[in-house]
């Protein structure tokens, strides 16, 4: 499928893998909509190709708004990308005492259940275009992690809520296939996105060592290339794909 022409959606637009995702459609010639926090959506530097759009993934009316949108934009919406999400630690039992059930709520609210909204609504918009070749009208790329097969201490919300990405990929796929709509998930390992910049040199030197190869972290760039890749694949469907140098992350 060609990216140019084509409307875009990508959540978490505003920076790490979504802006990056952002720029990297715009830059092939698609007209981009960066859903993000209105927070920041404030701070996001303009890029040619791309609107800012303030809208929270788990809000169902802010992004049936947002989608509305890209769909009036004068090329059809053919593309999701939903990359926002939370990863705050905590383990089930600590010195605190048991892990608190409205953070476990909140991170699946925003990883897991904001992005089947977003799926969802794009997906009901994306099958209003008009079939290309073998009936194909879009793609949905959802972002999982490894934490969905390898998730350590502390990460029990995160790896449930990414490992029901995960899950949710294929019959995804199946229940979208009518009409005519992909949908991939990438599951990343480690990052060098915003998350990590306040991290010392020696920690990320660490981390960077525990990758069998490349020795180092991955970008948010090689990211969007993926998820470009993805999208101009058409057979690739139903799909998770580990994007980590083949890492098996330890218990801790």
């Amino acid at each position: 499928m060609q990216i140019s022409d084509t409307a875009a959606i990508v959540t978490g637009g505003a920076s790490g893998l979504g802006a990056a995702t952002a720029r990297a459609l715009a830059a092939a010639g698609a007209r981009v909509f960066a859903l993000d926090l209105p927070a920041a959506v404030e701070r996001a530097e303009p890029v040619d190709g791309i609107g800012y759009v303030g809208a929270d993934v788990t809000d169902p009316d802010q992004v049936a708004a947002a989608v509305e949108q890209a769909a009036a934009a004068g090329v059809p919406l053919r593309i999701a990308v939903n990359c926002a999400g939370i990863g705050p630690s905590a383990r089930i039992l600590s010195r605190k005492g048991p892990h608190d059930l409205a953070l476990f709520r909140t991170v699946i609210e925003v990883n897991l259940i904001g992005t089947f909204n977003v799926t969802t609504l794009a997906a009901a918009a994306i099958a209003k275009t008009d079939p290309l070749a073998d009936g194909q009208r879009g793609v949905v790329i959802n972002t999982a992690s490894i934490a969905a097969f390898d998730g350590q201490v502390g990460q029990a919300a995160y790896a449930a809520s990414k490992g029901g990405v995960v899950g949710l990929t294929l019959p995804a796929a199946r229940d979208l296939a009518t009409s005519g709509i992909r949908v991939l998930t990438i599951a990343p390992g480690i990052i060098d996105t915003p998350m990590l910049a306040t991290v010392s040199e020696e920690f990320r030197a660490a981390l960077a060592e525990g990758i069998p190869f490349p020795k180092r972290l991955g970008s948010p760039d090689e990211y969007a290339g993926l998820a470009l890749s993805l999208i101009e694949h058409d057979y690739l469907n139903g799909e998770v794909i580990r994007f980590d140098g083949a890492l098996r992350m330890a218990p801790r």
